[in-house]
């Protein structure tokens, strides 16, 4: 397990934005794929954004167009831009890196984004 410091959550109104970091204590060239899920209430937890073995990002259809995962090799951080923000954005977000070899998958703590009026 590599530990990933997840920063960034917060409450926004519909329509504002917000950017989540997650920070790796290791390389992020030894993750096969990097992404962010998310898990509102009631639901099941969902791939929103991920940098897979390709290299291209991939999006859910919910957040396709207004959600953008990058990540910064030099930091060992990978981000996630939200705008246009919607109410049924409201969840625990969590980074995600599975690394090569026995590090294997590891997991932020979650941050909590809340989008309301």
């Amino acid at each position: 397990q590599v530990p990933l410091v997840e920063s960034g959550g917060g409450w926004v109104q519909p329509g504002g934005s917000l950017k989540l970091s997650c920070a790796a204590s290791r390389s992020i060239l030894s993750a096969k794929t990097m992404g962010w899920y998310r898990q509102a209430p009631g639901k099941q937890r969902e791939l929103i954004a991920q940098i897979p073995l390709t290299r291209i990002p991939t999006y859910a259809d919910s957040v396709k167009g207004r959600f953008t995962i990058s990540k910064d090799n030099a930091k060992n951080t990978v981000y996630l831009q939200m705008n246009s923000l919607k109410p049924e954005d409201t969840a625990v977000y969590t980074c995600n890196l599975d690394f090569w070899g026995t590090s294997g998958d590891s997991w932020g703590q979650g941050t909590q984004v809340t989008v309301s009026s």
